[in-house]
């Protein structure tokens, strides 16, 4: 088992286009393309405290949230992490009412 102090190997997906992933997690009242995924699939033998800073530094400096968490029979873990994608429509050209 790999000590604490190693980094996390897990393969990370990051989902730009949504609508092609069926099983996202998405809030009530939102649509999948408002929304900006990262897939996390982290390997049976990890230590959980590794995985813990690995999400806590995503959440901190990534801006993501925890969406999903799944943990599968042999021990592997896959984490679903989300952000919001704002988008910002220029008023440079707006007609004036």
């Amino acid at each position: 088992m790999p000590s604490p102090d190693q980094p996390l190997e897990a393969r990370v997906v990051i989902v730009r286009d949504p609508r092609a992933v069926p099983d996202l997690p998405v809030e009530a009242g939102r649509r999948p393309e408002d929304y900006e995924y990262q897939i996390i699939t982290v390997p049976p033998r990890s230590s959980v405290s590794a995985v813990r800073a690995t999400l806590t530094d995503e959440a901190e400096y990534g801006r993501w949230e925890l969406a999903r968490t799944r943990k599968y029979i042999g021990g592997g873990r896959k984490v679903w992490m989300r952000r919001r994608i704002i988008r910002v429509h220029s008023t440079l050209y707006a007609e004036e009412h």
